[in-house]
């Protein structure tokens, strides 16, 4: 379902390819947003902060929000009085209660804008690499038998499998469990409750590697790093850009 005319803001836009923050548009524009199902984060057990009749149009924002959040995270990228300009400046701009001439202040600051979040984008993301590169090392040195490939991958078998290992054109059917290093689930067949099959051709680098050193009935711990991920572009709003991977996978069945 699409929502149309929406109220036109410039578009702050994140390049998935670089990550680079492109020029604000002084163009008018009447950005068309895609109503995605929403999916709470948390459950809660308590009631909801508005009344049913309400609740919609609080659904709507939330539904905003979230499509704007998995763009740019606005969260990490700006400090708390930060974030309360940005909101009011929204507000404004919805409201219709601009005080000043809209364009006017994207021609002017707008420049320094894609500056200010390109160089504190930079600076996370080499945080997040660090922080994996130091994660890597740590798991190595706390499990003997993980062992480290020359491209960076660490794997470390959780049962040996007796059977085939596969190559990049055969097709696999797996179980698998993957989290960022701080432990957050991003994407799981376990939760779902059902196993997948694809072509280990058409996945990240680091699972054509890992599971190729895998055997049927077997199990591994595949740590993998960026480069060998989603990269500096991550990917969407569940890997950030620059993050290492760990993934619990469990190879049932090699389909040549």
């Amino acid at each position: 379902m699409r929502v149309n005319n929406m109220p036109s803001i410039a578009a702050l836009l994140v390049a998935t390819s670089s990550r680079a923050v492109t020029a604000f548009s002084t163009r008018s524009v009447a950005p068309q947003v895609v109503a995605r199902a929403l999916t709470a984060r948390h459950v809660s057990s308590g009631s909801m902060p508005y009344d049913d009749d309400k609740m919609p149009i609080y659904a709507l924002g939330l539904n905003i929000g979230m499509q704007i959040s998995q763009q740019t995270d606005f969260k990490n990228l700006l400090e708390e009085d930060e974030l309360e300009i940005l909101l009011a400046g929204f507000s404004d701009c919805v409201k219709g209660e601009e005080t000043v001439n809209p364009m006017e202040v994207l021609q002017k600051f707008g420049p320094e804008v894609n500056q200010l979040l390109r160089e504190r984008m930079e600076g996370i993301m080499d945080k997040v690499k660090k922080d994996g590169a130091d994660y890597i090392d740590g798991f190595v040195e706390c499990n003997d038998d993980a062992v480290k490939t020359d491209s960076g991958l660490v794997y470390y078998s959780m049962k040996d499998g007796d059977g085939a290992s596969p190559v990049v054109e055969d097709e696999v059917e797996v179980h698998y469990h993957g989290t960022l290093t701080d432990g957050t689930v991003f994407d799981s067949s376990v939760d779902r409750g059902a196993t997948i099959k694809f072509k280990l051709g058409q996945v990240i680098k680091g699972w054509q590697e890992g599971l190729s050193m895998m055997k049927e009935g077997g199990k591994a711990t595949l740590v993998i790093p960026p480069g060998l991920a989603y990269g500096d572009a991550g990917s969407g709003g569940a890997v950030p850009p620059g993050a290492t991977l760990k993934f619990e996978v469990e190879l049932f069945k090699v389909n040549p």
